[in-house]
């Protein structure tokens, strides 16, 4: 079976995907950088604070979603501007990332930037940051299409603590999962949250007095785009255990991945369509709830559990050593999964995925991104500790927020 897998798998790598040429304007510590990767494992180091990190999140914007930060659109600009380039930026523009992407044989010109808009109505004109995309020199309809030509899954420090914190951070981590599968996830999870907002601060502002009509007509497209997120998410996770259970990893431990929720946990045994009708009830006798201690249940609620199955514990009880072994091992059955269900591989880009993994495990992961071939996005303060990778890698160095190939 796995020789199998193996053969399959480099069947369908053979035509490479990954970026090609990146660009930043204005994009955290960097005025302007420009790199020409190849397609395999890049190495990038630096001091602590040099931007190495930087790199990899203008990577993680190429793809649907808030990037790897999750930062505000706002504090990711340059505090001193450089000069406006209008091949790369418009002038109305606070910052940009623009690349040539490869896949399955083709290239393609794919960019998103941040530009100032105004929301007007009746009282006053405010100014806010918009996101926008290009496609081959196309503006497109929104963030979503960037998922047609590039996947990213990554790995940063932060996500150390994925087990240990609250819920919505392994949530997002699913969401991205689903994503490469889904290209129209992304548009309904941000749905979702704008009309939850919406909803929420109307029964805030009116103080349980809001329009029931108005709120009745939420509450369905809610309950719709919330039923359709569950099934989703519950799709991807059957798909990655059914992946896992067929293809075990040799180093990196197996898992077990559920979901718990009311709404995934309802799909199980009842059509759709109850399901939504169910939510839409629940959502409507929530609303007191509202006002006096914020706690309404549902796919905003539901959390992604994590299995290490050969000692039968929640991945929240493991060491540090081993939660970062099981995210390592998600990624990998994902990388997999995608690309023999996609044909197409997605870039991975590891922040400081050294730290928490001893000398053997290092040297397994990099082992496995060669054999899958790969471009993957590393960065680290010590290249020394990637000297097994010889030519098959780039390195390059960052110095006064200038990288240099090596």
């Amino acid at each position: 079976m796995l020789d199998s897998l193996a053969k399959d798998i480099k069947e369908v790598v053979s035509l490479k995907s990954g970026v090609t040429r990146l660009t930043l304007t204005d994009f955290r510590n960097y005025a302007f950088l420009r790199m020409n990767p190849g397609l395999r494992p890049i190495i990038i180091t630096g001091e602590n604070g040099s931007g190495k990190t930087n790199i990899l999140e203008a990577v993680s914007f190429l793809t649907p979603g808030r990037g790897l930060r999750s930062a505000r659109l706002a504090d990711i600009k340059r505090f001193t501007p450089a000069v406006i380039d209008e091949q790369y930026m418009p002038g109305n523009t606070s910052w940009a990332v623009s690349a040539t992407v490869a896949k399955n044989g083709e290239e393609f010109e794919i960019g998103t930037a941040v530009e100032k808009s105004l929301r007007e109505n009746e009282e006053e004109s405010r100014s806010f940051d918009r996101r926008i995309v290009k496609i081959n020199g196309q503006k497109g309809a929104s963030q979503t299409e960037l998922g047609q030509y590039i996947s990213a899954i990554w790995l940063t420090p932060q996500m150390d603590r994925l087990f240990r914190g609250g819920s919505q951070p392994r949530r997002s981590f699913l969401d991205r999962l689903v994503y490469a599968f889904d290209v129209e996830h992304a548009k309904r999870t941000s749905s979702f949250e704008h009309l939850y907002k919406q909803w929420y601060q109307l029964i805030k502002s009116s103080n349980g007095h809001a329009d029931v009509n108005w709120l009745s007509s939420l509450e369905e497209s809610m309950s719709a785009l919330g039923v359709a997120i569950a099934a989703a998410r519950r799709e991807q996770i059957a798909r990655l255990n059914r992946f896992i259970e067929s293809a075990p990893d040799d180093i990196f431990p197996d898992v077990q991945l559920e979901l718990d929720g009311t709404i995934e946990q309802m799909l199980d045994t009842l059509p759709a369509i109850e399901v939504e009708d169910y939510y839409c009830h629940k959502l409507a006798n929530e609303r007191k709830n509202i006002l006096y201690n914020d706690s309404v249940d549902g796919v905003n609620r539901s959390d992604f559990k994590v299995y290490y199955k050969k000692k039968r514990m929640p991945a929240e009880l493991c060491s540090t050593g081993e939660q970062k072994s099981l995210l390592i091992s998600i990624i990998l059955a994902q990388t997999k999964c995608q690309i023999l269900s996609q044909g197409f591989a997605p870039v991975l880009l590891l922040d400081e995925v050294a730290a928490h993994l001893d000398d053997g495990k290092r040297e397994a992961l990099l082992s496995k991104i060669r054999e899958l071939d790969l471009q993957a996005w590393i960065t680290a303060t010590n290249p020394e500790l990637f000297t097994s990778l010889g030519d098959e890698a780039e390195f390059w160095e960052i110095k006064n927020n200038t990288v240099i190939c090596k």
